[in-house]
């Protein structure tokens, strides 16, 4: 085993790593909820970027179920860039499982 050879390519690793995240960061995913009366967009990185509400939802009596819509919408968001984010760290890892490595995203 050459020690150079290994830390090139953890070298090269972490360089692929860092250019996915930037990537991630630009790439928007949409969650909805309410039949997409609510609509929730989040980046790749898991910030949320802007919240869509139809107008039949702003009213008082709807109060309660918005909130409980954006909440949704938002978590639906969020799975989905998690879902992307692992997606593309497989594509880096060749499918390996590399304990830690998910976590980062």
């Amino acid at each position: 085993m050459d020690i150079n050879n290994i830390m090139q390519q953890a070298q090269q690793m972490q360089a692929k790593m860092a250019e996915i995240q930037d990537q991630l960061a630009h790439k928007k995913i949409t969650g909805s909820a309410g039949g997409g009366m609510v609509n929730v967009t989040v980046s790749g990185k898991g910030d949320v970027l802007a919240i869509s509400i139809e107008d039949e939802l702003l009213s008082a009596q709807e109060k309660e179920m918005l909130q409980d819509l954006v909440v949704a919408a938002t978590n639906d968001g969020l799975r989905k860039a998690k879902e992307l984010a692992k997606q593309e760290m497989q594509q880096l890892t060749g499918g390996l499982n590399i304990p830690g490595l998910s976590n980062m995203f």
